[in-house]
């Protein structure tokens, strides 16, 4: 948990509402059709509890932010412009968040799917 002091108090920010920061911004990039998990188990647990923050992983201390983010892209799509476009949109939108610098958004591609149109 990240902590900061301020002259009211202290402020405690969790890695589950960095995650739901991060998985919200990830679902506005064009091409991501859904989120998955790092791995089969993970995968298998995060579908029977319905986590909404399914496919984040966010690791935190007092000095940096790391985020890992497992998605599902759309098939046809250049999936380093979409990669690209989701570490700069979760970057935005976590550090204006917290305003903490994020020092890394790693985006793992899990799977890619053809959508129905």
């Amino acid at each position: 948990m990240s902590e900061q002091e301020s002259s009211y108090g202290q402020i405690e920010i969790s890695p589950t509402a960095v995650a739901s920061v991060a998985s919200q911004a990830v679902n506005q990039c064009y091409g991501v059709v859904g989120m998955a998990s790092k791995n089969f188990v993970n995968g298998i647990a995060q579908l029977l509890s319905r986590d909404p923050h399914k496919g984040i992983d966010v690791k935190m201390d007092d000095t940096q932010v790391e985020i890992d983010v497992y998605v599902i892209m759309e098939y046809g799509i250049r999936i380093k412009a979409v990669a690209e476009s989701i570490q700069s949109t979760v970057i935005f939108h976590v550090e204006k968040a917290l305003g903490r610098d994020v020092s890394a958004v790693n985006v793992f591609v899990q799977g890619v799917r053809q959508t129905d149109n």
